[in-house]
């Protein structure tokens, strides 16, 4: 089984190699580190950094530096985070870990994008009414498309092992912005409807699919306006696979192959670098289907898929492995991430439990989260599961 833990970029620069990569051989004893690339806006607390205890992430920011030529030309690139400086912590992990017979993964946030959103509301999606989340980037926009192309092969530079896709679809409304709030009660059918991208080229794939795009754009601006006027509307249930005579489903489909085609075409020039492309499903069967998630058609499109393990009981976690089965994603297709600390674990045996119901499932890789965000003892508590 493979093992590696999930860290950010700032963990090595704040660190140092001697330490961080210490601490991951010597205290965890994983034989692989999967290191931020590009990551999202956060703020979190660090429990054992020598320099801060609490550290604000910059929105859409890189951890590596991307290289001007491939880039030229282009509206959507990505920049650097200021934490980094001059410095290079990609090229930095790829020589430690070539040096210590580490592997190195990238930990790659593709289109939950506040910072390319804001500045290029065109490329993120639009709601019925037109209005952008500006803190996505549209999977079924070319510009967009060519981006995540482009990370890829530029992560192929540093020697990586595997590229984690995160957020490679689309995201639904109430994503945990700053101060995100409305204040009167949608109901989960308004947020949902909210949530379904309408924008030029979305329209256009469901149309090319043979689907009333606009019609059903239309219906659903026209059910939204309902429901944000009455808030009895507003909270009675609705079959959404009805509506627009069963339009709207066709719709959510022809999204979901926009999200299947673009997996599948990073997976394959991450193949063309000797690379795997492992797509991260964080919310698990039967939650993705605003996302654009269709498990089975991604089970063969990307490499692996790998889920969030994040359970109390090693049953728990067997039953999460079983319900992507029942979904056409095999575990010996999967990764699963577990947390350590004590949110999940009561201790090393805990940990173990799980650790040995991965494998006799034939779970081929457990990854662990989060390295800056644990306390030195649950490293501690993975080296102790692991032996």
């Amino acid at each position: 089984m493979e093992t590696s833990v999930l860290a950010f970029a700032t963990d090595l620069l704040d660190e140092g190699a001697d330490t961080f990569f210490g601490n991951l051989t010597d205290r965890a004893g994983v034989g692989g580190v999967t290191l931020a690339s590009v990551y999202h806006e956060a703020r979190d607390v660090f429990p054992h950094n020598p320099h801060r205890v609490l550290r604000y992430l910059e929105p859409g920011a890189a951890y590596f530096r991307p290289d001007p030529a491939r880039w030229s030309g282009r509206r959507l690139t990505p920049l650097p985070s200021t934490a980094i400086g001059t410095r290079d912590p990609f090229a930095e992990a790829a020589e430690e870990t070539r040096r210590r017979g580490l592997k190195l993964h990238a930990w790659t946030v593709f289109c939950h994008n506040d910072r390319l959103g804001f500045v290029h509301p065109d490329c993120a999606p639009a709601n019925a009414f037109g209005d952008r989340h500006l803190t996505e980037l549209c999977p079924a926009n070319p510009e967009v498309r060519e981006y995540c192309h482009t990370l890829v092969e530029e992560l192929a530079r540093y020697g990586v092992d595997a590229i984690r896709a995160e957020s490679l679809h689309f995201h639904g409304l109430a994503h945990g912005y700053h101060h995100e709030r409305y204040f009167e009660q949608l109901g989960p059918v308004t947020e949902a409807l909210l949530s379904v991208c309408f924008c030029p080229y979305c329209l256009a794939a469901a149309t090319a699919a043979g689907v009333p795009a606009e019609h059903v754009r239309d219906t659903v601006r026209a059910e939204l306006r309902a429901r944000l006027a009455d808030e009895t509307r507003a909270l009675a249930p609705a079959p959404l696979d009805q509506l627009a005579g069963g339009a709207l489903a066709a719709y959510l489909d022809a999204a979901a192959r926009t999200v299947t085609t673009l997996t599948a075409e990073l997976a394959a020039t991450a193949a063309a670098h000797g690379m795997r492309l492992t797509f991260m499903d964080g919310g698990g069967p039967g939650t993705g289907w605003l996302s654009g998630i269709d498990l089975p058609a991604l089970a063969t499109a990307a490499h692996r898929i790998e889920t969030l393990g994040y359970a109390k009981t090693p049953e728990e976690v067997r039953e999460k492995v079983a319900a992507f089965a029942l979904h056409g994603v095999r575990p010996e297709n999967m990764a699963v991430i577990l947390r350590p600390m004590s949110s999940d674990c009561d201790g090393p045996a805990n940990l173990a439990a799980k650790i040995t119901t991965l494998r006799e499932l034939g779970v081929p890789e457990v990854e662990f989260y989060n390295y800056g965000l644990m306390r030195l003892s649950s490293l501690d508590r993975i080296g102790a599961a692991l032996r």
